[in-house]
This record gives structure tokens, sequence and C-alpha cells, in this order.
């Protein structure tokens, strides 16, 4: 049975990457001998689906795409799975090798398995640990948020994607449409850049905000997508990391500690109150809204009043 999957799963490869246009599941049906031996259509989906997930593990970029009659169609592209001759000496090695630890403990920890057998094949000495210059360290990224295993794959793929996300100002979550482009670790959190269709413009969001499924869409991307993404330095932004200005703001005593911590001043002012003096970007409203009555904002004016504008919007739900 091995070796008729490896068959059918090398079949499928040399069909997807010798097409010049993409084949339907009906054309690929009809082209791969063990499709046309399933029992039913149900069959032959169940075993497409896990054929094209195995040769994407395997490494093989497989496009979806969708024609005018909304039939949707695959392809392996030849200039997006051909590689330059990868070499690698003991230190690059010893980095990748490190990389891959990071995901030990996640659920790309398969491909970061398969990732560093690559190594050994790319001509990684079988006697070289990757990490015995670094066995101190134990990195470690965590992902608890189920959304982070659909996007990933959407991301890779290419694939337009629909969830629901609650922004931190709103009692509801909303329906968003994005084509999703990268994910990247921020401070303990995971975020997700991509182009946002319902708003026209990019957008990041915050993975622990996205409720429910995310679902996946057999269309094509609308918005190019842009060579480099800078997932953290635009949630940095909008934290106000890039902060050019002061704020002043009142913290109950014993709360606040991330507020403390950024804190350029602070003053006691007893009966359980001190007095901040924080940096203050864009962002800083919504920020600040999260410690909910544990704050309040003394100066400047426009911040106040963002403050008392998104409280005001939670109230009312």
């Amino acid at each position: 049975m091995a070796i008729a999957k490896a068959e059918r799963l090398m079949n499928l490869a040399l069909c997807l990457l010798g097409t010049r246009r993409p084949l339907s599941k009906r054309e690929l049906r009809e082209s791969i001998e063990a499709y046309l031996e399933a029992g039913s259509d149900d069959s032959f989906n169940r075993m497409f689906e896990r054929d094209k997930d195995d040769l994407r593990e395997l490494g093989l970029v497989i496009e979806t795409v969708e024609n005018l009659d909304g039939e949707v169609g695959y392809l392996a592209r030849r200039d997006s799975n051909r590689l330059p001759p990868i070499t690698l000496d003991a230190e690059e090695a010893a980095a990748l090798g490190l990389a891959a630890k990071v995901w030990q403990q996640v659920r790309l920890a398969g491909a970061a398995s398969g990732a560093l057998q690559k190594l050994r094949a790319a001509g990684l000495p079988e006697d070289v640990d990757p990490y015995e210059a670094h066995g101190a360290l134990e990195p470690r990224i965590p992902v608890h948020e189920a959304a982070f295993e659909p996007l990933m794959l959407a991301c890779r793929d290419r694939r337009p994607v629909l969830f629901d996300y609650r922004k931190a100002t709103a009692a509801r979550p909303e329906p968003r449409h994005v084509e999703p482009w990268a994910l990247e670790c921020w401070r303990g959190h995971w975020y997700l850049a991509g182009w946002d269709r319902d708003r026209g413009a990019e957008r990041v969001f915050r993975l622990s905000r996205i409720t429910g499924k995310v679902r996946s869409r057999g269309t094509r991307f609308t918005a190019p997508v842009p060579d480099v993404v800078t997932v953290r330095e635009t949630v940095a932004s909008w934290a106000g990391e890039t902060a050019d200005r002061s704020a002043l703001i009142r913290l109950r005593t014993d709360a606040g500690y991330p507020l403390r911590a950024k804190a350029t001043a602070v003053r006691e002012l007893g009966d359980g109150w001190d007095e901040l003096e924080i940096p203050y970007g864009h962002g800083l409203d919504a920020w600040l809204v999260e410690f909910g009555p544990d704050v309040v904002v003394l100066e400047p004016a426009e911040l106040r009043a963002d403050v008392v504008d998104r409280l005001r919007a939670v109230a009312k739900g």
C-alpha cells in the first residue's frame, strides 16, 4: 500500500508540474489510474485532498485557481518549485537547526523535522548536531490560537480566508474577508497581516481576537503581495511603540504593570492612585481602554476624548 500511495503521489505531482493551465479534479481523476479506481466520488475526494496535503507537506507549491465559470483548478508552476543549489557551512546549519527547534512544541513540529532532514540532504554531516553549540538554549514560540494553522496554510497557499474578528473596543465580532500575507509573533501574541477586501486596505489582526473557524475561499488574490511584509513594525506602530509625545495618566496602585514598565516617570498620589507619564503614539487609546476603571487619562485632551469615546462604544454594545 505504501508503494501504491507513493506512485499515486508521484503521478499527481507530475500532472500538476506538467500542465500549463489549472487542472480540475475531474481532469486529474481521469489522468491518474488510482483515482479512476476509487469506488465513489466521496472516496476520490478524500483521497485527492489527502494527497494534495501530503505533496504540500513535502514542499510542493500547489496553486488553487478559480476560472471564470467558478470551477476550481490546480497546478504547480515550475518556477515556484525550483530552488538553487543549497550549500551550508556549520554555523548556518546550526542557526537553521536552532530555528527548527523552536517549532518542536507546536503544530509545525512535523515540518520542522522535515526541514532538518533536508538540511542533512543539503550537506550537513550526520555527525554534526545543529543544537550542540547552543545546548543551553531552549527557544519556544507558543501557539495556542486555533486560527494559527489554517491561517499559516492559507498564507502558504495564497488562499483568501473569511473569519469573525472582534476588535478590542467592540462588543461583538464582525466578519472579515482577508487575503493573508504573513504571520508573525510579537511580544507573546501572533498577528496576521493581509489585505482586507471589505476595507480595501492592508490590515493587521491579532489571532487571539479571531472567533470561530477560519474558512478558506477558493479564489485568487485581488491585491499584490508586497515583497516585504512588516508585521512587527506595523503592530508596534499601532501599539504606540513609535511614540513621539507623552501622556499623563492616573493609575491605581498595584495595577497596570505593562503601563508601569513603559512609564518614563511615576509619582505617588496617595488614596490608591499613582500618576504616570508614558509615551504617547498611535493606538495608545485602544490599549488604555483594556485597563478599564484602573486608568484615568489626564492629558492630552484628545487622548482623553478618544478613550472616553471607546468606553462609551463598548458600554452601548
